[in-house]
């Protein structure tokens, strides 16, 4: 299971980092930095869309690469009208979980069993036990969210090609998927009940977010404009 575990290694020295990438030859924004992150903690500098800028771009940049994760998705879903910093680190978690090897077709580290698409996750729930059912309700979020939310030009695509079900699916499998994951006993035994809720509830703007991030970051540049233009349109009403 893929816990949200980015902010809590987030410690004092990757906080003074960022203090030196946001300062650098600024006496006076170096003491205002400094001040907030002692006032206010470290979320003012995550939260810092100039932080986020020095990370893209210094050279000297030495914060680790789960953190650079986090601090592009909070703030992309803080641009979505997502304030919540505990979904912020779980889809952070889940994207650098995915990004290692075959991860995102398999519901946990020790399984060997790949699933590439969510009807055959859907299908094996219907009879799986107890923890293998949870793992498998919480990848069906994960990989519906990983998916639509970062390569959603390439769903696109499928749907021209193949008749592939459009976004608003993933959407929908999506949430279900957390959804049931979050009202499992073993959610509750994690502490990810709450956590799982909200990004059900938030999925299609939670995926949005992430679609904004991989549009201006990722793959610049790239994709269908009437595409996009068709993913504002399903974004949720505010």
């Amino acid at each position: 299971m893929i816990l949200p575990t980015i902010r809590a290694s987030f410690g004092r020295r990757d906080a003074l980092h960022l203090v030196d990438l946001l300062a650098r030859h600024d006496p006076e924004l170096r003491e205002a930095a400094q001040g907030r992150l002692e006032e206010q903690g470290p979320d003012s500098l995550l939260d810092d869309p100039r932080v986020r800028n020095a990370l893209l771009t210094d050279p000297d940049v030495q914060a680790p690469p789960s953190l650079v994760f986090y601090v592009l998705v909070r703030q992309a879903l803080l641009e979505g009208g997502i304030d919540s910093a505990s979904i912020a680190d779980y889809v952070a978690s889940v994207i650098v979980a995915f990004a290692r090897s075959d991860r995102a077709y398999r519901i946990s580290d020790e399984s060997q069993e790949e699933f590439h698409y969510l009807v055959d996750m859907i299908e094996q729930m219907r009879t799986a036990e107890a923890r293998r059912a949870f793992l498998l309700r919480a990848h069906l979020g994960n990989y519906a969210l990983w998916l639509a939310g970062l390569f959603p030009d390439y769903l696109e695509a499928r749907v021209r090609r193949r008749g592939a079900p459009p976004i608003d699916y993933y959407d929908r499998m999506g949430r279900t998927g957390y959804w049931l994951a979050s009202e499992s006993p073993e959610a509750a035994a994690l502490g990810m009940k709450e956590v799982l809720g909200d990004v059900a509830r938030s999925f299609t703007g939670v995926r949005a977010s992430l679609n904004h991030l991989s549009d201006r970051f990722f793959w610049p540049g790239g994709g269908d404009p009437i595409n996009r233009l068709l993913r504002e349109i399903q974004r949720p009403e505010s």
